[in-house]
C-alpha cells in the first residue's frame, strides 16, 4: 500500500469532503450486528467519526500514522498504524469492515483474505469513495475537466483508474447487494476548492517534477476574475457492498 498523504495530514483532514449520513445509513442496512467495526485505510478519520455513534467498538488502521494523528478522539474508537493486510483483531470477531477512499492502493488478494478472516458469518465490507469533483457552473467545470485530464495527465498513479471507473472494475469476491445512486453535495468558497485540489496526488507529483510551473494558474486566474462567495459542487458517491455469505 502506497503512503501518498502522511506530508500534508493537516491539509488531507480539512480539505477532503466529508461523508453523508445517506452513504453510512446504505451500509447499516446489511448490518445485523453492531459490535465491532473495522475501519481500514482510515486516513484522519472522516469515516470512522461517522461509523462511531453506531458501534460498541471501532478500529481504525491506517499506514499513516501521521494520518492517524489528526483523527478525532471518540471514546469507543482506537487508532493504529497497520497494514491493510495485517489487521490486529481476531478471527471472526468483526461485524463491518470499512474502506473509505483507500482501496485502490490495496494488494486486493491480500486485503481480502484478511477480511474474510476477520469477518463474522454475514460479516459485511463496505467500499466507499468519489468520484471527480463536478462544479455546476460550466466555466468552472471545464477548468476543474481540463486540471485532470489535461493538465495532469500521465502524473496520476496507475491505481486512480479504479476511481475513474466508479470502483465497479476492482475484484470484488462477496455477496454483492444492489446500492443507490448518491452524491455528495458541496457550496464550497474558492479558498475551500483549492485547497482540496492541492490534496490530489496527480498535482503532487507534477509539481515535484515542474516546481517552476503553477498547473492552477487558470483556476486562479478564473477565480480573481469573479464574485461569487461560493460555488455549488458534486462528487459521484462510489459504493460496493456485500457480505461474507448470503443473508
Amino acid at each position: 500500500m502506497k503512503d501518498l498523504f502522511s506530508d500534508d495530514s493537516k491539509q488531507y483532514q480539512r480539505a477532503r469532503p466529508d461523508y453523508s449520513p445517506a452513504i453510512v445509513e446504505t451500509i447499516l442496512k446489511y448490518v445485523n450486528r453492531r459490535e465491532l467495526a473495522w475501519d481500514c485505510g482510515a486516513g484522519s478519520g472522516q469515516f470512522t467519526q461517522r461509523l462511531a455513534p453506531h458501534f460498541q467498538q471501532i478500529l481504525a488502521t491506517d499506514l499513516s500514522a501521521a494520518q492517524l494523528a489528526e483523527a478525532p478522539h471518540l471514546a469507543n474508537v482506537h487508532y493504529e498504524a497497520a497494514q491493510a493486510a495485517e489487521c490486529p483483531l481476531p478471527s471472526q470477531s468483526v461485524d463491518l469492515v470499512t474502506v473509505a477512499q483507500a482501496i485502490h492502493w490495496f494488494d486486493f488478494d491480500s486485503f481480502y483474505t484478511e477480511v474474510k478472516r476477520v469477518l463474522k458469518a454475514n460479516g459485511v465490507i463496505a467500499v466507499i469513495g468519489y468520484g471527480l469533483i463536478q462544479a455546476e457552473q460550466t466555466e468552472l467545470n471545464e477548468l476543474l475537466q481540463q486540471l485532470y485530464f489535461e493538465t495532469l495527465k500521465g502524473y496520476w498513479d496507475a491505481e486512480r483508474r479504479y476511481i475513474d471507473e466508479s470502483y465497479q472494475t476492482i475484484p470484488f469476491p462477496f455477496h454483492e447487494y444492489t446500492t443507490p445512486t448518491l452524491s455528495l453535495d458541496y457550496a464550497w468558497p474558492a479558498q475551500q476548492i483549492l485547497n482540496y485540489l492541492q490534496t490530489w496526488s496527480g498535482l503532487k507529483h507534477y509539481q515535484k517534477l515542474h516546481p517552476e510551473q503553477q498547473p492552477l494558474a487558470a483556476l486562479l486566474d478564473f477565480f480573481q476574475q469573479q464574485n461569487k462567495q461560493q460555488y455549488q459542487l458534486h462528487f459521484p458517491v462510489l459504493l460496493r457492498i456485500g457480505s461474507v455469505s448470503q443473508q
